[in-house]
């Protein structure tokens, strides 16, 4: 055959191949041959778009509060992955925030920083840009806790010598370190909210005349309340307001250095008689929460719940964990659902790993506490030496603050703990319904921005893949075994 007839009929067949396809794109409508057609474009399935922000810490600190690059988008595709229920319009408590106790060891440690990097880890800590952390809730000791370098009040007289009316009361010993610092985080975080509480009363108000245990003396009941009123007002002097105290740390805890003993009905008395009286007689709207100590021993706080004259001037009862069921808070909600619930403070120790501690105080302290009413979380000490000092004699010597601060500063477990919280939950927030499902521990939040938030704990050893749903739609995301999650939408 004669190539060229070949290629005229080829030429041929393209052009009537390619007026077929134009007719077929351009066929007539009514016999219209000026009206155009729309091509028919192919379907293109929508790309998709990352509905649900991700952050992670891994059990094993490959991974320290890191935003994972994945998309997660809610959709309606069929697996096999157990579900994680959030139901925005079932709410429960309010939230205060979440934080650290800021001790006086704390303060000095930091403020030995160097100015621009203290003021660089204040605004992580304390601020609100993308690199902060946003702690929202800070406990500080009423004089001395076992995390200063030395015992003191805010009243100490020499030995046998007392001051009933409180002519010598003084902050002196605070206005080194805490109160320059506490100044330097308000500035940052106007709205953060400090609890006060003492490990010890003036010693010559006790009936040991020690640092360490005894009791108040029924005689002091009344100075000891105004000796409260003096400090609020003292701090409020200094731009600092105390939003909460509680009568006494530990008050079942007689060894630490500083401590004192103060039974349930004693604390019920010196609420009923002296302390609540004195503040409304000096027009103090600080809350009174009390307790303040482990939760195997939820009939201390019922006790004073249950009489009406010390309840009216309570707000709540405040909670540690190294004893009991964190449940404890609910069973005190539950037979007192008008007052307020409070986990004041959980060590991590030196000698602790930082997988199992995240695990476990994720667990307790930030999910637990949350589903049992508390209005806060906090962790102990924010920050410490490489020696785990200053402390008293007799004080804390294993206690990690969520900061080691020496020639540099690590960030510890105890600062991973709070801030897969308070990063993102902030004061204001409303704790909203989710189901536990199987190892997958968790909690979630609605925002005043309206942002939902769920924090989930794997406890498992072993990879858990899940959804997150809502409103009948979900996103599926895995946590490594121990691993931390964070998601916001």
């Amino acid at each position: 055959m004669n190539i060229n007839n070949i290629k005229q009929k080829l030429f041929f067949l393209l052009i009537f191949i390619s007026v077929g396809l134009a007719d077929a794109n351009c066929s007539k409508s009514n016999n219209d041959s000026t009206t155009p057609v729309t091509p028919i474009a192919p379907v293109i399935p929508p790309a998709l778009v990352n509905n649900v922000d991700f952050w992670y810490t891994s059990n094993d600190q490959s991974v320290l509060l890191q935003k994972q690059s994945g998309i997660l988008s809610f959709g309606t595709v069929t697996n096999s992955n157990p579900f994680i229920d959030v139901d925005s319009t079932q709410t429960f408590q309010a939230i205060d925030g979440f934080g650290f106790t800021l001790t006086g060891g704390s303060a000095y440690v930091i403020n030995q920083l160097s100015s621009s990097d203290k003021t660089n880890l204040l605004q992580e800590l304390f601020g609100t840009s993308s690199i902060s952390i946003g702690i929202s809730y800070l406990r500080i000791s009423i004089g001395a806790s076992d995390l200063n370098a030395s015992v003191f009040s805010y009243d100490d007289m020499p030995s046998g010598q007392t001051d009933p009316t409180l002519a010598n009361f003084s902050l002196n010993n605070d206005m080194t370190d805490l109160i320059p610092l506490l100044k330097q985080i308000i500035a940052i975080n106007p709205n953060i909210k400090i609890l006060g509480s003492p490990w010890s009363p003036p010693v010559w108000m006790k009936d040991n005349n020690s640092s360490i245990g005894g009791g108040l003396q029924t005689q002091y009941y009344n100075v000891y309340a105004q000796y409260f009123v003096k400090y609020i007002q003292a701090m409020k002097a200094q731009g600092i307001v105390i939003d909460a105290i509680t009568p006494q740390n530990e008050p079942l805890n007689p060894g630490n250095n500083p401590s004192m003993v103060l039974s349930a009905v004693q604390e019920t008395n010196f609420i009923k008689n002296s302390l609540g009286p004195a503040f409304q007689a000096a027009s103090i709207t600080t809350k009174i929460i009390v307790y303040d100590h482990n939760c195997d021993q939820p009939t201390y706080p019922t006790t004073i719940l249950s009489d009406a004259t010390a309840a009216a001037f309570v707000n709540g009862s405040a909670f540690h964990l190294y004893a009991g069921d964190i449940s404890a808070l609910s069973t005190v909600h539950n037979l007192y659902p008008d007052k307020q619930v409070y986990f004041t403070e959980q060590y991590t120790a030196s000698s602790g790993n930082f997988g199992g501690d995240l695990m476990w105080h994720v667990k307790n302290v930030i999910i637990g506490s949350m589903r049992n009413w508390s209005r806060n979380a906090l962790e102990w000490n924010l920050a410490n030496d490489p020696s785990f000092g200053p402390h008293t004699v007799g004080g804390c010597t294993t206690c990690k603050g969520a900061l080691t601060i020496g020639s540099g500063i690590t960030r510890n477990v105890g600062y991973y703990i709070v801030a897969h919280a308070s990063k993102f939950v902030p004061a204001g927030s409303v704790r909203i319904y989710s189901n536990i499902s199987g190892n997958l521990n968790n909690v979630a939040f609605l925002t005043p921005s309206g942002q939902k938030v769920l924090i989930v704990e794997n406890d498992g050893a072993s990879a858990a893949s899940f959804n997150i749903r809502m409103n009948g739609k979900w996103v599926a995301t895995a946590l490594t075994g121990g691993g931390i999650g964070t998601y916001i939408w």
